[in-house]
């Protein structure tokens, strides 16, 4: 490890060297864009047309304050043309540009465009997709099913992305994705993340940045890459806001409601959103389990349905303070809680060699839980200069409580009279608590003629306490203390520091590499066994960047990293969780992190075509574990440690306009996966080559009516020790604003044909075991929301912490 690091070190030194004798002198253009009420525009189109030929010399995009930067090595006469949606285009004057050339535009005022109220536009609704170096860009914004669906749907929707059944989300045929919401991570675990997205109305997001290889700028936390969701940025001056009002039907009436609103006053902004939401659905499933026996074969067949409810309640709120043009304060505070039922009843089937009549296991599983969190975030920054120096500054605390309570009552007995029955139960009493503490500071600054330089600082501290408590009761019997019950005290610090440099080999040869060190230190103390686990550790992520823009029309970007995930606080507690009698699942104290090594290649062609290639190698990758226990015939699963991994995939977006009202976004990817690993006194060797398609078309109609039809298919692919079985499935929406926008109607349908059925296959070693499941996905929402505003346009600004640590609470 130390020589790859030199080896780094040595090419990062070369690259900087490199980078200053080959930049030459070159142009900056700069400014600010504006309304007519000075307000800024963000994400404006800014750019250099040659008045000659009429062409692109060079262009920019302004950032969310309105700021915009322009540098070219070129040399031609030009005007700056500045474009909008919903701003009529500005057209400077002409004037010479040449390398060395500086020129502040300062504010650039461009004026709303007026439209006539009896024009009919039909024109397509695809979101957009722009593809940077180190980002794909999808603009979600007006979509059919954004109108009426959560941001876990959206999300699941877009190229690349799938969200199973339990709200896992994958990315390029991967786990462990990181996900922020505007540029700040979410602090949350897989489960507790899922529940927050399905309580965000999708009508809140503007856009998702999919960053397969992260920089070092990211945390390197998650092995798969990061999940961007860019919220809306709404303007009004004075009151802005809406109310929604809605319903989903797949078995259970769910209803969900929110409010949004948003007031500015002089230097101050604020906004606020309360939403209320329930989720749930019915999960049928069912085991079919053989165990080997010296007499025979020995078979369960277990057939279940698991009844969810969740009970959502999510508070975000937002005050940005303007303390000048060049500096910003914020505070942002989220305070949420949740209320969980879950009833599942078993009824399971035992074949016994040997044995005529059969036996029977009727179990049954109420549980009920409660959890509250609350996060805070005070944020800073400031522009330092008109070249582009800016500071910022994060602060965070976060605390989260979590109780429940369950009781499994199983009956027992032989033969169809269900005599001689034996009863018992299991009461589990589990509450956990998790405190966590972040700083961090980042520092941008151009450097030299085209360079850029960032470095920043982070530290965490994070403190968790699980308490688990365990008891048994036979027929009428008391209850007695189980030796399961465990206690379980987690710490850990992780200190940071990161360097990011950018640069221009050529004009058509573009680059960026980083280094980011990190210094973990974790203790786990298990009160009840008396038994503490440490880790300390250092490690360097290398991340680069190449982007080589062939032609104005084809461009190729690689880009290479290491990124490390660290185990969630929950499964390091050597706990045993009874899911049934048959199946408990168990902590792993002696967990260790996941290192991956990410390589990708992407082609875009006319800037809306791509097609990507990569490869990861994860050694010590998290992968659930199945042990079955064949004299007892029980089942035990786990998150372990698999000796390593490789994915390699190609993906292909391919949009196609087939009328002007009639937009089709199709995605194909294929997914090579290998996983070996010592399981016990087993060796796992399997692959397997999977693919994905997904078509999404969308139609914006007369009348004001648009519609949006998608289908899904997985082709098989492994997991774990086991294969899952190809599925697909098809969704549809369609939405009527009214009222001048006001009020919009939106109707959508999941899993229209209910053939999102998961079937599953374990045969590895002494497993023998297939599952089948299907979670009530078919379903419909009806969704009606109404816009409000009053007073003048003004952008109201959002920050909302940093850090990763939350994403492995559990």
């Amino acid at each position: 490890m130390k020589t790859t690091n030199l080896l780094f070190l040595t090419f990062l030194i070369y690259l900087l060297g490199v980078s200053t004798l080959a930049a030459k002198d070159v142009s900056r253009i700069f400014g600010k864009i504006t309304d007519q009420n000075e307000q800024p525009v963000p994400y404006a189109n800014v750019a250099l047309i040659d008045t000659n030929s009429g062409n692109l010399v060079d262009g920019a995009v302004s950032d969310e304050n309105g700021d915009f930067l322009i540098e070219s090595t070129k040399t031609a006469k030009v005007k700056l043309v500045v474009s909008s949606i919903g701003f009529s285009q500005f057209e400077s004057e002409v004037f010479q540009l040449a390398p060395g050339l500086i020129k502040d535009f300062a504010a650039v005022a461009i004026q709303d465009e007026m439209t006539g109220l009896d024009e009919v536009t039909v024109k397509s609704s695809r979101p957009e997709i722009i593809i940077e170096p180190d980002k794909t860009t999808i603009n979600v914004e007006g979509t059919v099913m954004a109108e009426g669906s959560n941001a876990l749907d959206v999300i699941g929707r877009s190229p690349g992305i799938y969200v199973d059944q339990d709200g896992i989300i994958n990315l390029n045929g991967r786990t462990g994705a990181t996900v922020m919401i505007n540029d700040r991570l979410t602090y949350m675990s897989a489960n507790d993340l899922a529940n927050f997205l399905r309580a965000m109305p999708a009508e809140n997001i503007k856009s998702i940045e999919v960053i397969n290889n992260p920089s070092a700028r990211f945390d390197a936390e998650g092995s798969a890459g990061v999940i961007n969701i860019k919220l809306k940025k709404n303007t009004v001056d004075g009151m802005f806001g809406n109310i929604q009002v809605g319903s989903l039907y797949n078995g259970q009436w769910l209803p969900t409601t929110g409010v949004s609103l948003n007031v500015k006053k002089g230097k101050w902004s604020t906004n606020a959103n309360l939403n209320y939401n329930h989720w749930g659905n019915f999960n049928d499933l069912e085991i079919n389990r053989n165990f080997t026996l010296p007499e025979g074969v020995s078979n369960f067949f277990q057939d279940s349905r698991i009844t969810s409810r969740n009970k959502n309640l999510f508070f975000n709120g937002a005050t940005n303070y303007e303390i000048n043009e060049n500096q910003n304060l914020a505070l942002n505070v989220q305070v949420s809680g949740s209320n969980d039922s879950n009833k599942s009843n078993s009824m399971t089937t035992i074949k016994t060699p040997g044995v005529t009549d059969l036996s029977y296991l009727d179990s049954r599983n109420n549980s009920d839980g409660n959890g509250e969190r609350i996060f805070a975030n005070l944020h800073y920054d400031a522009k330092l200069d008109t070249l582009g120096t800016k500071i910022s500054a994060d602060v965070d605390f976060t605390r989260m409580n979590s109780d429940s309570e369950s009781m499994l009552t199983n009956m027992q007995w032989t033969g169809e009279e269900m005599n001689n029955t034996f009863d018992y139960n299991i009461l589990t009493l589990n509450d956990m608590y998790y405190n966590i503490f972040t700083a961090k500071t980042d520092f941008v600054k151009p450097v030299g003629k085209g360079n850029t330089i960032e470095v920043g600082l982070k530290g965490s501290w994070v403190k968790s306490d699980n308490n688990l408590y365990l008891s048994r009761s036979e027929e009428d019997g008391p209850f007695v203390p189980d030796p399961s019950s465990n206690s379980f005290i987690y710490n850990e610090n992780v200190l940071a520091a990161y360097m990011s440099y950018k640069g221009k080999f050529s004009e058509k040869l573009s680059y960026q590499v980083g280094l980011r060190g990190e210094h973990s230190d974790i203790t786990g103390n298990s009160v009840t066994l008396n038994q503490v686990n440490k880790q300390s550790y250092f490690n360097l992520f290398p991340s680069a960047f190449l982007q080589h823009k062939v032609s104005d029309s084809y461009q190729v970007v690689y880009n290479v990293n290491r990124r490390i995930t660290r185990p969630n606080y929950r499964l390091l507690n050597p706990f045993v969780y009874y899911i049934d009698p048959l199946t408990t699942e168990t902590g792993n104290p002696g967990l260790k992190p996941q290192y991956s090594n990410n390589f990708e290649m992407n082609h875009v062609v006319k800037g809306v075509y791509q097609f990507t290639m990569g490869y990861s190698e994860t050694e010590d990758a998290f992968m659930q574990v199945f042990l079955q226990n064949e004299e007892e015939r029980t089942t035990t699963t786990f998150t372990d440690n698999f000796d390593k991994t490789h994915n390699a995939n190609f993906r292909a977006i391919i949009p196609v306009d087939i009328k002007e009202w009639w937009a089709v976004s199709n995605m194909a990817q294929v997914n090579y996966n290998r996983n070996k690993s010592q399981i016990g006194d087993d060796f796992l060797d399997n692959s397997n080559t999977s693919f994905m398609v997904r078509s999404q078309h969308n139609l914006t109609l007369p009348l004001g009516f648009k519609a949006e039809v998608m289908g899904i298919y997985l082709g098989p692919q492994i997991w774990g020790q086991g294969e899952i079985k190809g599925f697909g499935w098809v969704d549809a929406g369609v939405t009527k604003s009214i009222m001048k926008d006001k009020i919009t109607l939106s109707v959508n349908g999941t899993d229209l044909f209910r053939t999102q059925v998961i079937k599953a296959r374990i045969d590895f070693a002494d497993i023998d075991t297939s599952f089948r499941q299907y979670r009530s996905n078919q379903g419909v929402r009806f969704t009606l929301k109404y816009n409000f505003s009053k007073g003048e346009s003004f952008r109201v600004k959002s920050n909302s912490g940093s850090s990763e640590e939350r994403n492995r609470l559990d």
